[in-house]
């Protein structure tokens, strides 16, 4: 794979912005939920970045788990609309605070089956806290309750987001020059 910045466009959101928005997160997070019990549910892969600094911007006791959902394949760029589950909880979300932890929303079909079945489990409150919204491309209602940035529809990499699983690791939030990136892969 090729250097980032070969197809950068710009930095959308850089590093210590989306530091200080997530610690506001946490502050907001932590108010909310003082005194109650607070699961944290973490979609795999591209939350875990976002996932594990607003853990530590959390303030009230919390436990944390883990799903795998996969409604894209490799090298596309726009949702199948079909939910496949990799990978389920470990532990129960019966009677419990959920919070689902989502690196972005664009569409909303995907979060939306996850609400769906995780409704189905009922737990005692069911919220989501997304790191970037993309409204402009919302075709499901999702309610979001905590977000980090509402973005324009454009492809974002870096964060967690990932170009095809590559680029992850960067600290910011980049804009795909989507020309430059089609024609490489």
């Amino acid at each position: 794979m090729q250097d980032y910045r070969e197809f950068l466009a710009e930095v959308l959101i850089p590093a210590d912005r989306l530091q200080q928005r997530i610690q506001e997160l946490g502050a907001e997070i932590s108010r909310d939920y003082e005194g109650q019990d607070l699961m944290l549910i973490c979609i795999l892969r591209g939350g875990v970045m976002f996932l594990t600094d607003l853990m530590r911007a959390i303030t009230v006791p919390h436990t944390v788990d883990f799903m795998a959902i996969s409604s894209y394949g490799a090298g596309v760029r726009q949702t199948s609309g079909q939910v496949r589950i990799s990978l389920d909880l470990s532990s129960s979300v019966e009677g419990r605070n959920v919070m689902l932890v989502e690196d972005i929303i664009d569409s909303g079909h995907t979060i939306a089956s996850v609400l769906e079945l995780l409704s189905a489990r009922r737990p005692q409150s069911l919220k989501v806290c997304t790191l970037l919204d993309k409204a402009e491309r919302r075709e499901a209602h999702v309610p979001i309750d905590y977000y980090g940035f509402v973005i324009p529809n454009k492809f974002v990499f870096g964060y967690g987001l990932d170009l095809d699983e590559y680029y992850r690791n960067l600290p910011f939030i980049g804009v795909v020059q989507a020309e430059k990136f089609l024609h490489t892969t």
